[in-house]
Parts: C-alpha cells; sequence; structure tokens
C-alpha cells in the first residue's frame, strides 16, 4: 500500500486521522475509535509511505533524528496536518485529515450565542476542548464567516497552516510560526504593527502568548483562540496560572475586562453510527463572571453559567442532556464526556 492508498482508504471510511508507525500495522481513527488495519506493511513499506509525504528538507531533518509538525496537501486534494515522530529507535507519523471546504455554523451546529461572539468589535474568544475535538474546524469556520460576510483585515497565526483562506470581502493573511516568523509570541506583538481587526492565535501555549494576546486584546483587536482545557472554569484558570504569582492580580484584571466568550467543545458519537455530534459549553462574560475573575472566584463559574442561561449560556452537561433528549447520543457516550458525571445524572431520570 501506499501512502495516498492509506490516505484514500481513511477518507472513505469518513476517518479523522491515520497512524502509521514502522515495523507495525497502520491504524485509522473512525469517529473517535481507533481502527487497527488488519494488512501490515513490511518496515520498508511504512517508512516508505511516511517519507514519501514529506520533502527532501524534511526527509534529511527526521533521519537526522529530528521530529516534524507541518501540513501537506495530498494528491487527491484533501489538506492534512502531519506530525512525524520518532518511537524505539524508528519513525511513526500521525495524519489528520482536514475537510476539503470549510464548514459552515449550521453544518457544524455552532451554539447561535458562539455565533455572535464574531461580531465582537474587540476582545478575547476562546474556543477550547480536548486534542481532536474540532477546535480548529470551529476557529475557521469563524474565519471563513468573516470572509464572507466582512470587510476586515484577518491575520492568523498558526502552527502549522491548516486551513487555507482566499480573500473574499475580507483581507487574510497566515503566518506559519517556524516558517513566516519564530514564535506564536513574536508573531502577535509583531500582528500589532500590521493593522489587523482580528487576529487568530492557533493556540496559547505559554505565558508569552497568553499575555501578548490579551495585550492585543486591549488595544482594541479581536482576538480568536484555543487552549485545551475541558470546562470554561478550567480555561480561567489555565490562563491566570500561566502568569508568575506576582503579575496573577494584574492578570486577573485584564482577563476581566477583555474577555468575551468561552465555548467549550467535544465530539460525541451518534447513536446511529453515522459520526460525530459536537457538545458544548459556553461561556459569555457579564459583570457576575467578571466580578469572579478578578476576585479568584472561578469555582463559582459554573453555578453563574447555569443561572444565566436565558442570555445564551449552558453547561456541558446540560447540551449532554439536550442531545440524549433526541436521541442523538447514548447515555453511555455522555456519562464517558461528561465534567461531572453526578450532575448530569441529577439533570435526567435514567
Amino acid at each position: 500500500m501506499t501512502f495516498t492508498e492509506l490516505i484514500d482508504y481513511a477518507i472513505s471510511r469518513q476517518a479523522s486521522d491515520v497512524h502509521i508507525t514502522v515495523g507495525t500495522a497502520c491504524a485509522i481513527r473512525r469517529y473517535g475509535e481507533l481502527e487497527i488495519l488488519p494488512d501490515v506493511p513490511t518496515a520498508e513499506e511504512s517508512k516508505r509511505m511516511i517519507l514519501d509525504s514529506l520533502t527532501a528538507e524534511q526527509t534529511e531533518k527526521v533521519l537526522n533524528g529530528q521530529d516534524l509538525d507541518f501540513a501537506l496537501f495530498a494528491s487527491n486534494g484533501f489538506r492534512l496536518r502531519a506530525n512525524v515522530y520518532h518511537q524505539r529507535n524508528n519513525i511513526a507519523a500521525s495524519y489528520r485529515i482536514l475537510n476539503q471546504t470549510i464548514p459552515s455554523f449550521e453544518e457544524l451546529e455552532i451554539p447561535v450565542a458562539v455565533q455572535k461572539l464574531i461580531d465582537e468589535p474587540r476582545g478575547l474568544v476562546l474556543i477550547t476542548g480536548p486534542t481532536g475535538s474540532g477546535k480548529t474546524t470551529t476557529m475557521a469556520s469563524m474565519i471563513d464567516y468573516i470572509n464572507r460576510t466582512k470587510n476586515l483585515h484577518v491575520m492568523t497565526i498558526e502552527d502549522p497552516i491548516e486551513y487555507v483562506y482566499y480573500h473574499k470581502k475580507s483581507m487574510i493573511h497566515q503566518r506559519e510560526v517556524g516558517k513566516d516568523v519564530d514564535t506564536f509570541a513574536k508573531a502577535v506583538r509583531s500582528a500589532l504593527r500590521e493593522d489587523p481587526d482580528i487576529i487568530m492565535i492557533g493556540e496559547m501555549r505559554d505565558y508569552e502568548t497568553i499575555s501578548a494576546a490579551i495585550s492585543a486584546a486591549e488595544t482594541g483587536h479581536l482576538v480568536i483562540s484555543t487552549l485545551h482545557t475541558t470546562s470554561a472554569a478550567q480555561t480561567i484558570e489555565r490562563i491566570l496560572d500561566a502568569y508568575p504569582p506576582h503579575a496573577q492580580g494584574q492578570a486577573r484584571t485584564q482577563l476581566a475586562n477583555v474577555l468575551r466568550g468561552v465555548a467549550t467543545q467535544l465530539l460525541v458519537p451518534q447513536m446511529n453510527g453515522e459520526g460525530m455530534v459536537l457538545a458544548t459549553e459556553v461561556l459569555l462574560n457579564n459583570d457576575a463572571i467578571a466580578a469572579q475573575i478578578r476576585d479568584n472566584k472561578t469555582h463559582q463559574i459554573q453555578s453563574t453559567i447555569q443561572s444565566n442561561m436565558s442570555s445564551g449560556m449552558h453547561t456541558l452537561e446540560t447540551d449532554l442532556k439536550r442531545l440524549m433528549a433526541a436521541f442523538r447520543i447514548s447515555r453511555e457516550d455522555a456519562l464517558a464526556v461528561a465534567n461531572s458525571p453526578k450532575e448530569l445524572l441529577m439533570q435526567n431520570s435514567f
């Protein structure tokens, strides 16, 4: 089997990820479940599959022991996000298969409250969730909406560039960390001199990037980014924990002022076995939330979300309950992904 044949097979199975490991079987991830493929390639065949996805420069780096993060177009036109790494003195690779077209808000079933966040003139909007929860696609849908409906300058900072945008009503510049700029933080600081209306940061990984993002939001830009967190309260805590202790008081004030909303998302298998469905938790900043951030009372955020559902907020457990009531996800899958299975059980009579 060639690299192209493997990717074609994965696409035909509606897989989200492909794994190649020299010396063992290949695997695909389909609807959240890993499937080991029965035909085991030889070590030379699997190594050739990986190297066929690389440029000559990338091949040299991998053979010299480096790991790589990059994106590529497969021969069938699909764009892939790739990571090539080393394990047990050999090479392996993971490929995320991206949509050929950017899905709309409606196709992704993005809550209306989250859709409206893109109309904010300034501030910080966060899309969070674990790896593989569709954060990149949600942000791509947001950028595509802006591109189709608004006359704005959008600057994206990514590692690597995944979805490619072409000018429509907006002008979009995409910078790739490691190629166009050294670091996320440096790119954000540079962006402030490049007249953007919106800055999209692929991931807020460290203190420098988080600090630069909040500063950009303070100076009148709309900043959209992601974090690997599984609840709104955890997101706030993760941001503040990135600051040194002596700076956390000021950081709480800054975050309380610039935060516009947090959308936490998960992908849950559908009961009919025909794909995944989006489950979300939505926080919209208001006076109560801002006060809890400033006063370091993030443990109260969950109850504030529950008491402000009329404004568009909801907890993950509330959304899981909605999906169960519509017979779209199973009780077992809902309990498996809930932040608080106990709360979910209290909300439902099983």
